[in-house]
């Protein structure tokens, strides 16, 4: 007999898991309706040079992480590995852009990047996605990222750092890497391979690198900060002032870059050690050149993408797994089960969960099967007569034919 399993890197979410799942996804609805974020879903699939165009050709995701595929048809697509292009895409294909600035918009889906995978990082993952387009004010900098803070304090998480820096824009940034690039030539020697490949691209992408001994090297090059330009260093003074306005807690990191090339100025994390390890919770930043990239006017926009999966570890384990139900009946053995299912309808009609035993249990072990499934009310019958036990009080008797409406009444 073949066994099958899911394919490596991806996971079920079981019926036990399911309560944690929705209620988070709630959560995250709520929060972003509270802002004012109003929801978008784009396909799985885009295609492919979209991907290839706004993440850039020497990114980790193109290089090593995206399923690229040739339909039918000929054509190459490529299964989402972020949300901000697609939405840019739909921002732009629908005329969002058109209406009045800024749109706020955010989605909660699956995504898919090939890596190799480990607690809390999967293949195919879950992610909430805040994306603001349409505005460079330094004040929705502060709003996007304050609303994942507040987010985390509603959810129960506590124990996690964020690291704040800007990276600049196209004014500035050439002329950092120039000083970056002939830094890195003098100390050519005392980087890996990793480091060597990921200039090659774009020289920002060296503080990408896991080694801890190339991180300690690199903490004596040039640092961004020093080259931004007047416009850039004023927006970002801006920014923190509107977070400390927030109280949030952030801690300047001069290092910190993203690893898509369409990301300008400000770049931010949320880290926790949830999974082992101080990583990633949630991640993004300004991206004011990607519409403009994709065949739109320029048009700035902010964002970030925060795993499910990762959150759920922060967050750990809650007592809302069992599973429970409204109203429970316990058929006798003689009870013609035609005369229950129509009170059963009517009351999944009139809201209340309801249910019976299809498993041919007697009378004691459908008792259990209600208990365990935490059951409001124990409909026990018998004839045309029902014996209700409902928690917290005394039993008490009703002719089957005005049972619907005692209980939902």
């Amino acid at each position: 007999m073949t066994k099958f399993e899911a394919p490596r890197g991806t996971h079920d979410i079981l019926p036990s898991e399911q309560p944690r799942w929705r209620w988070l996804m709630d959560e995250m609805a709520a929060m972003c309706a509270l802002y004012g974020y109003r929801r978008i879903d784009t396909p799985g699939i885009e295609d492919t040079e979209l991907i290839v165009r706004t993440s850039g050709g020497g990114s980790d995701i193109v290089q090593k992480e995206t399923y690229t595929f040739e339909d039918r048809g000929g054509r190459s697509l490529t299964m989402r590995p972020e949300a901000t292009a697609p939405i840019g895409r739909a921002y732009l294909e629908h005329g969002l852009h058109r209406e009045p600035q800024p749109q706020k918009l955010y989605t909660i889906g699956p995504f898919w990047r090939y890596d190799r995978p480990q607690r809390g990082r999967y293949r195919e993952h879950w992610q909430l996605s805040v994306e603001a387009i349409g505005t460079d004010d330094p004040a929705i900098d502060a709003e996007v990222i304050q609303l994942y803070d507040e987010l985390l304090g509603r959810v129960g998480v506590r124990d996690y750092t964020l690291e704040l820096n800007s990276i600049g824009d196209r004014n500035c940034r050439p002329a950092y890497l120039e000083r970056l690039t002939a830094w890195l030539d003098d100390h050519d020697a005392e980087l890996d391979d990793e480091t060597r490949a990921k200039r090659k691209t774009t020289p920002l992408r060296v503080f990408d690198v896991k080694s801890e001994r190339v991180q300690a090297v690199l903490a004596r090059a040039p640092k961004i900060g020093e080259s931004l330009c007047d416009a850039c260093r004023d927006h970002f003074a801006r920014a923190r002032e509107y977070l400390d306005a927030y109280g949030v807690r952030y801690e300047l990191v001069p290092t910190l870059v993203r690893g898509l090339d369409y990301y300008t100025r400000t770049t931010f994390e949320f880290k926790d050690e949830a999974i082992g390890a101080k990583d990633t919770i949630s991640g993004g930043g300004r991206y004011d050149g990607l519409i403009e990239e994709i065949g739109g006017p320029p048009t700035p926009g902010i964002g970030f993408g925060a795993g499910l999966e990762r959150l759920l570890l922060s967050i750990g384990e809650r007592d809302d797994a069992h599973p429970h139900v409204d109203v429970f009946f316990v058929c006798e053995s003689s009870v013609e089960r035609s005369r229950v299912l129509p009170l059963l309808a009517e009351l999944r009609r009139r809201g209340l969960t309801a249910d019976l035993d299809y498993a041919g249990r007697s009378v004691k072990g459908q008792l259990t099967q209600a208990g365990r499934l935490g059951a409001g009310w124990t409909v026990i019958v018998d004839g045309g007569e029902a014996t209700v036990r409902e928690q917290g009080k005394d039993d008490w008797k009703t002719p089957i034919d005005g049972l619907v409406d005692r209980i939902s009444g």
